[in-house]
């Protein structure tokens, strides 16, 4: 099982959204996905529509080590992708861990549990600095940072995100391997000389950083992505075909492509993956009797 976790101390930079695409693509693809949502404001857990909603989630899973599917995992209306949601709005999973005597390890070991059930588990953390954020990154093979292309953004992914790593760093000594981490550009408007700017600067920065590098593919600022959100579904299904007369890529391959960034290993899976809208029509009405 591969563990990717979105990381961003700055707010607003977009994690839930990748991470709701991320997941909704590769479980159109085949994949077994588990989503989890570790932000104490549960956007990720109210994305998709829910069959079978579990009182259990995220705080039962760390708190109690709770890990009985049929307890904390909940079932979506996309096939092959589930959830443990968010239901620690107080933030009471932070203390706790910071006097656990396996705090930020606490997810890591839980791991094992899930090994067998998915091919990948995709971890939705807050936008700021905490033990949870530090307990998801140990836990991760790799870690994406999604950066809007603003001066601020840029500044404070290296004195929050990157920050964050480098105190983490004697966990190598514990045996504990920290993630590769992977920049992505999210919220795109090439057409901006400062944004080009601030992207030409990132991909120089870390040109032979070993730990961190600067993904290829980049997210467009279209809104097709907040209408995927409305609808309750992956971009990929709502955007899966290049306007007429247009020269950029739609969100499905901009979606497949990062896909295949994050995970070599089933290039052959996700670039056979159906290039249409499999069933906007069934998702969207089952999201709007379901939804509360």
């Amino acid at each position: 099982m591969k563990v990717l976790s979105l990381i961003s101390t700055k707010g607003g930079a977009g994690k839930t959204t990748v991470a709701a695409n991320i997941g909704g693509l590769l479980a159109d693809s085949g994949l077994r996905v588990l989503l989890l949502d570790l932000d104490s404001q549960p956007t990720l857990s109210s994305y998709f529509a829910l069959c079978k909603p579990r009182e259990a989630g995220s705080y039962e899973l760390i708190s109690q080590r709770l890990t009985a599917p049929e307890q904390v995992i909940t079932t979506t209306v996309i096939q092959h992708l589930e959830l443990i949601v968010s239901n620690d709005r107080a933030g009471h999973i932070n203390a706790l861990l910071m006097q656990a005597d396996d705090g930020r390890l606490r997810l890591r070991n839980l791991l094992p549990a899930f090994q067998d059930r998915y091919d990948v588990l995709i971890v939705d953390t807050q936008g700021a600095r905490s033990v949870v954020v530090e307990m998801a990154i140990l836990a991760s093979d790799c870690a994406l940072c999604p950066v809007p292309p603003e001066m601020l953004a840029a500044r404070e992914l290296r004195r929050g995100t990157l920050g964050l790593f480098e105190e983490l760093e004697p966990y190598r000594y514990l045996g504990v391997a920290l993630p590769s981490v992977k920049l992505l550009m999210n919220q795109v408007n090439t057409n901006r000389r400062d944004t080009r700017l601030i992207m030409e600067s990132l991909k120089a920065s870390f040109n032979t950083d070993p730990h961190v590098s600067v993904c290829a593919t980049v997210i467009p600022d279209r809104v097709a992505y907040l209408n995927a959100a409305s609808l309750g579904l992956p971009v990929h299904r709502v955007d899966f075909a290049p306007p007429s007369g247009s020269n950029s890529p739609c969100a499905a391959d901009v979606m497949r492509a990062l896909a295949v960034e994050l995970f070599p290993e089933w290039t052959d899976q996700l670039s056979s993956s159906p290039r249409s809208e499999p069933s906007l029509t069934s998702t969207t009405d089952s999201r709007l009797i379901r939804r509360s």
